[in-house]
Formats: structure tokens, sequence, C-alpha cells
């Protein structure tokens, strides 16, 4: 699967800077491991007919959840990264029309919605994240699954591993940092909270709409 590797469009991170979906680590590949289980198992809880990834970045996770057998799309606001999103679709045989350009802040219901929206680690990049939110709950049918990283634990692991030292282990690219109260405070003023996981070091949620 091709990625980023550090990629920047408008001045903004893009992707993933490294390749941690097919890590050789064995300490990533159990973070990972925890990370997508609870991804896929709080997917299947609600067993979507659709599902739209927004943020989708290279596309991990729509094509995860297309080889799954659900109809699953992905967006996200990068050109660039859509074109890479496109190629790895056409090297697994989807068809690259399953992924668009389109920003977070610009998403409306009569073309974006779907039953399940999935936005996982997009967030923590957004300079609006509560603008973000009210986008999300728009197009929200009426779920949405959504993860961040969990601060301070997240730069803390980061500087444990010799990363981003000159940051404080801020990964390149995160602008909004969380705790898990915070998030659920954030969150909670637009969805209704169903389920709260913390696969170390994120955080992730179950929610429904609250109507506007």
């Amino acid at each position: 699967m091709k990625i980023s590797e550090g990629l920047t469009e408008d001045g903004i991170a893009i992707g993933n800077t490294c390749d941690k979906y097919q890590s050789t680590n064995p300490i990533v590949r159990c973070l990972m491991h925890g990370f997508e289980s609870t991804v896929i198992k709080l997917v299947d809880k609600i067993k979507p007919i659709s599902i739209h990834e927004v943020g989708c970045g290279e596309g991990y996770w729509t094509l995860k959840l297309m080889e799954l057998g659900i109809d699953t799309r992905g967006s996200d606001f990068s050109s660039s990264i859509i074109k890479l999103a496109r190629a790895n679709a056409l090297s697994r045989g989807f068809p690259v029309e399953i992924f668009h350009d389109r920003s977070i802040y610009d998403l409306n219901p009569q073309e974006d919605a779907a039953k399940l929206i999935v936005c996982c680690e997009v967030l923590e990049h957004l300079e609006y994240p509560e603008a973000a939110l009210q986008a999300l709950q728009a197009i929200a049918n009426p779920y949405l699954v959504i993860s961040v990283p969990r601060e301070p634990l997240w730069r803390v692991m980061n500087m444990a591993r010799g990363m981003y030292w000159k940051n404080w282990g801020n990964t390149p690219g995160h602008i909004q940092h969380w705790s898990l109260g915070q998030f659920l405070t954030l969150v909670s003023q637009y969805f209704e909270i169903l389920e709260i996981r913390s696969p170390i070091p994120w955080i992730v949620l179950l929610c429904r709409r609250r109507e506007a």
C-alpha cells in the first residue's frame, strides 16, 4: 500500500508520515492490532449498509472495510492523497470512484451522508474541530466512529521511543490535543456517546448523532 511519507499540501501534513499499518516493529504491530480490532468491533456493532470514511488519507480503512463486504467510500481534503488512495484501490481491484476530494468542512448530507461515518485520526490535525464535528453531525445517519490520540500518553510514548523530542513528542501536524475527559466533553456537544474504548494510545468512540 502506498503512503504519503510526510507529504504536505497547503502547509498541512497529509496521510501518514510512516507506514504504521504495515510496520514490522512488534510493539507497533501490537498497538495497531489493538486499534484496528477496536474499530472493527465498533463497526460490527452497527452492521452498516453504508460507510463514509471522512479524512481517509491513503484509503487504508476504506479499502479494509470494502474487503469486509461493506459499501464504503472515502473523502479527504487533499487531491494528492486522493490520488494515492485511488492507486491503492486500483491495486486491490476496487473502483477508484470510491474516493473523492472534499474538505470535512464542505461535507453535505445530500452527497455525503451514510449510516455510519468513520473519522479516524483526523480532528487532531484541524484548526476548527468544532466546525468539523458539526459537519459530521450533519452527515451521520445516525452513527459515528471517531478516534484521536489520547494525550498526554501519545506524546509520552513518542518520546519514549526517541521520536520528536524537539517538539516534546508531538507528531508533525498535530495541532489539537485532548485527554479522554476533554474529548468526551467536546464530542458530547454534537453526539450521544454510546461506547468508549481506549486502545493504547488512542481514544475511540461510537456515537449517535444529536439533532442540531
